[in-house]
């Protein structure tokens, strides 16, 4: 008995010495690989910047992180910051000789003002005289639009350019609801305010259709301008090409209808490049990444600062805890207050850039972020940068700033609120067979009670759906009237512009919801006027989490929602969605200033 105690006490010693041995190689592997990734390349003379176009283009660029870049399969999302600053940097770096972008196969965009962004800083690049190479076996109608200023565009002989046009195809959930036994109690304020209809629907209302088919064709005119003036063909020719559907020609019919330049396999591609290096046959060619040359550039410190606070996602009074919502970036209201509030206090931030790209969320966190921005106003210059969406709970946090700059493809607008409760009595009581009971004090005490996935135990009363109503209407009023006071217009004439409908930046300069037109590069040379600098440097709010805290505290969570992405595909933002508005909460959080329910453009 002695010995088979012994050897199982020393079985399970040494089964555990095993993992913490496992457990040490593998924090020290992390470590390794952690610190490989953070290495960059050094520029050396006859470099070439190479942006590789694939995946999704974030606000800002991620962390380096290996188990990040395990979880994206080795593709990091790319941030339009770090590509912004890299494509300033090969203008001004003798070093580099031009750029090539590589346009991947799986390049997903991103919304049509971050590419028109991205797009401005190539133009404004290739007024240095360097030259811009695109190449790709398959260019989405996303890529095509932004290498289309390229001095030559090449696509694989075997390859595709997809230009076919904008539309967006809303999903309604409607009848789906109906079987299940849900329907969804709306209370709003707005003709156009269409984030309901989704779940009252099942098709689009007329004034939906009508401002959809609005913003819609004010990108689409913009894009047929920028690509047409960079390829010399008129806007008829590029509508003539879309309705071609060029996906299905043949390669050869790009390149004589004047969408393509040539035809290569990647090998005769790198020959051209080779030609433009004037490099040997022998001689690599020495590419460097976006990040090698941010970490090459040289930055300047100065006395005084503008800061540029990034605030992206959807607007939140806390971070929701659903698996669904893992991962994802969002505008939550107190980490928002406080950083807000260290800019305000810091004296040598002279200016604030807010860059907004949310399509809204909480209408009560949107207040409370609005009221600090005024704060901030209250000391210092506070310019708003809107990026691809900065609508309705997005343009509520922005409309009180001194300045606000917009691209010209922007979502903006949006001026409406909705309050939206499930009730799933039918489901809970007759497909599930559970029943509720209650105790109470007073005849609403049981008011917002939550039963099940969110939904009520009971439907509203006749009186309850009255108050509620109202409750919607005083939140319409108050936002319409923070847009009066910020943009110094009558709230009739906010009404009149507002009822929830979207417009895009260059509908809106003209009704007086945004100043000017320009990017965040614009915004931040506004504010410096505004706070009259000379000089001064520019940081980035707020700070990226550092790597060992992504590790610790976020990681299996983002690992868990890459893989939910990968298996919803285009689903996957419309089920976050619907799992934050139907999981449990006070009533009161259940009012929200968002835009059209997940805006799909293709």
């Amino acid at each position: 008995m002695k010995d088979f105690l012994k050897y199982v006490f020393a079985t399970v010693v040494g089964l555990g010495l095993a993992m913490l041995l496992f457990f040490v190689v593998c924090f020290v592997s992390l470590i390794g690989m952690t610190a490989s990734e953070g290495t960059t390349m050094p520029v050396k003379k006859g470099s070439v910047l190479r942006i590789n176009l694939n995946g999704v283009i974030n606000e800002r660029a991620m962390q380096d992180d290996p188990l990040t870049l395990l979880m994206y399969n080795g593709e990091m999302p790319l941030g339009l910051d770090q590509l912004l600053s890299a494509i300033d940097e090969a203008a001004l770096n003798d070093k580099v000789k031009g750029i090539y972008i590589e346009v991947g196969s799986g390049f997903a965009g991103a919304t049509p003002a971050m590419l028109q962004e991205l797009r401005q800083a190539l133009l404004k690049y290739k007024e240095s005289g360097k030259w811009i190479l695109a190449y790709g076996d398959i260019y989405s109608q996303s890529a095509y639009y932004l290498t289309s200023l390229a001095d030559q565009v090449v696509v694989n002989p075997k390859g595709i350019v997809d230009w076919h046009g904008l539309g967006s195809v809303p999903m309604f959930f409607t009848d789906m609801m109906q079987k299940l036994g849900v329907k969804m109690q709306v209370f709003k304020v707005g003709t156009f305010k269409s984030a309901v209809e989704p779940f009252i629907n099942t098709e689009m209302s007329e004034p939906n259709r009508l401002q959809v088919s609005a913003y819609l064709g004010s990108v689409w005119h913009q894009m047929l301008n920028e690509v047409g003036e960079s390829r010399g063909l008129s806007v008829d020719q590029l509508n003539a090409l879309a309705d071609t559907l060029t996906a299905m020609h043949p390669t050869e019919f790009l390149v004589e209808s004047g969408l393509v330049d040539t035809l290569a396999y990647i090998d005769g591609f790198k020959e051209m490049l080779r030609q433009r290096l004037q490099l040997g046959e022998k001689k690599d060619i020495y590419f460097v990444t976006p990040a090698d040359l941010v970490a090459a550039a040289s930055q300047k410190s100065e006395k005084n600062r503008v800061a540029v606070y990034y605030a992206y996602g959807d607007i939140v009074d806390q971070m929701p805890d659903t698996p669904l919502s893992m991962g994802e970036m969002y505008i939550e209201t107190m980490p928002t207050i406080r950083e807000l509030q260290k800019l305000r206090k810091d004296k040598s931030v002279k200016a604030v850039v807010i860059r907004v790209n949310s399509g809204g969320g909480s209408a009560f966190a949107s207040e409370q972020i609005w009221h600090e921005v005024q704060l901030l106003k209250a000391e210092k210059p506070v310019v708003v940068s809107m990026g691809g969406l900065a609508a309705s709970g997005g343009y509520y946090i922005s409309c009180g700033a001194n300045k606000i700059v917009a691209e010209p493809s922007t979502l903006t607008g949006s001026i409406g609120i909705f309050g939206m409760i499930p009730d799933a009595t039918e489901l809970i009581t007759q497909k599930l067979a559970l029943h509720f009971d209650v105790v109470k004090t007073n005849k609403h005490s049981d008011f917002g009670a939550p039963a099940l996935f969110g939904a009520l135990a009971r439907p509203f009363t006749a009186e309850e759906s009255r108050l509620m109503q109202a409750e919607i209407e005083r939140g319409y009023d108050l936002f319409i009237s923070r847009v009066a006071d910020g943009r110094g217009i009558s709230k009739d004439s906010v009404d009149a512009i507002g009822q929830g409908r979207v417009w895009t930046g260059e509908q809106a300069i003209g009704l007086g919801l945004v100043d000017e037109l320009g990017n965040l590069e614009d915004a931040i040379a506004e504010a410096a006027k505004l706070a009259q600098l000379g000089t001064y440097s520019v940081d980035t709010y707020p700070a990226p989490v550092d790597i060992f805290e992504q590790l610790l505290n976020q990681q299996t969570e983002s690992y868990f929602d890459a893989r939910m992405k990968a298996a919803f595909g285009e689903f996957y933002p419309m089920l976050g969605t619907m799992q934050m508005m139907m999981q449990p909460k006070r009533i009161d959080q259940c009012v929200y200033a968002r835009m059209p329910f997940e805006l799909k453009v293709w």
